[in-house]
């Protein structure tokens, strides 16, 4: 946590200090900074919600074949506007929008974004917690950018950041072996530096995992998670970046795996496996889809979907040993 005797950093100052002199160099700062102040924006018509107009949904559907959340539109506009605009994006993509948005093939633009804008959205209506999550990538060369150019694999993320609107506003950045928390003070508008240098505890206090649908479960999942139970507490929201946030800070594991009815899972690879399994590997974690590291996945499709099993190393190994067995 920051220390109270101190001047507490901003944002800004913290990344300028801490991320790879390369990336400092190459613009990283700015899209963060693009980020943040997408946050900001969202933030304000989370607070404000019903009396900004934005509970409910619009009445259409993604392409993931979801209702689409009057906020997924309002935070999907935030941000691709905050990012296309900062001049260090070339293209971006985003859970909400059926295509990739391509801005600039030129080399001052060397960063690709793909996120989840407003993860969570079914909580929107009654004030649950709920989140935004990026994975940042820099281009490898300067050719023109292409929606094959998105599918990487999650291992090749230079950053990733994670947002969480709940009792107070939390910016998390993840960088090669760094993650570093940033509370928004709504005196200053600013985020400031209050979680320094993030690490999963070594002890596992709890698994998360929505338990109403275990008769969906494979056989040997079912085991595993009975496993968990036998050993650890439940703690479960029902809002990805609000379980994940609190095992990276308290220790846990979170699974939402594959089942009979959805075998390649229900969480989308780019815009929230990769970048949240990212953050966990840099505090020491680790994440899987139960058979293969989550960040050495080769993507094929821009909206691909996985299960997701990450949390606390050792926890993570245990439920693969026991799908194995």
């Amino acid at each position: 946590m920051a220390d109270a005797g101190n001047a507490v950093q901003t944002l800004a100052d913290v990344i300028a200090e801490t991320a790879p002199a390369e990336l400092v160099g190459d613009g990283f700062l700015t899209v963060v900074g693009a980020i943040a102040d997408g946050a900001k924006r969202v933030d304000g018509l989370t607070r404000r919600a019903a009396l900004a107009g934005v509970l409910g949904d619009t009445g259409e559907m993604n392409v993931q074949g979801e209702i689409v959340q009057v906020l997924d539109a309002a935070g999907t506009d935030a941000f691709v506007s905050s990012l296309r605009d900062c001049g260090a994006v070339a293209a971006l993509a985003c859970e909400e929008l059926e295509e990739a948005v391509f801005v600039s093939d030129a080399a001052d633009h060397p960063y690709i974004a793909l996120f989840d804008p407003v993860d969570g959205s079914s909580n929107i209506d009654v004030a649950v917690t709920i989140g935004s999550i990026f994975a940042i990538y820099k281009r490898t060369d300067d050719a023109p950018v292409t929606e094959t150019t998105l599918l990487r694999p999650g291992r090749e993320q230079c950053g990733a950041v994670y947002v969480v609107y709940g009792s107070s506003t939390v910016l998390v950045v993840a960088t090669e072996g760094r993650v570093d928390g940033f509370t928004l003070d709504p005196v200053s508008g600013e985020f400031l530096h209050s979680h320094n240098e993030i690490r999963i505890p070594s002890k596992c206090a709890a698994y998360s995992v929505n338990e109403g649908n275990q008769g969906n479960w494979h056989p040997e999942m079912q085991a595993a998670v009975a496993d968990l139970r036998d050993a650890y507490g439940l703690r479960y929201v029902g809002s990805l970046v609000a379980d994940f946030h609190r095992d990276l800070l308290k220790g846990g594991i979170f699974l939402y795996p594959g089942d009979v009815k959805s075998p390649a899972g229900k969480l989308r690879l780019g815009y929230e496996a990769n970048p949240l399994c990212y953050v966990a590997e840099q505090a020491g974690g680790a994440g899987t889809t139960g058979v293969e590291r989550i960040l050495d996945v080769q993507p094929e499709l821009l909206h691909q979907r996985t299960p997701l099993i990450v949390g606390n190393a050792d926890v993570v190994e245990r439920v693969v040993a026991k799908l194995a067995e």
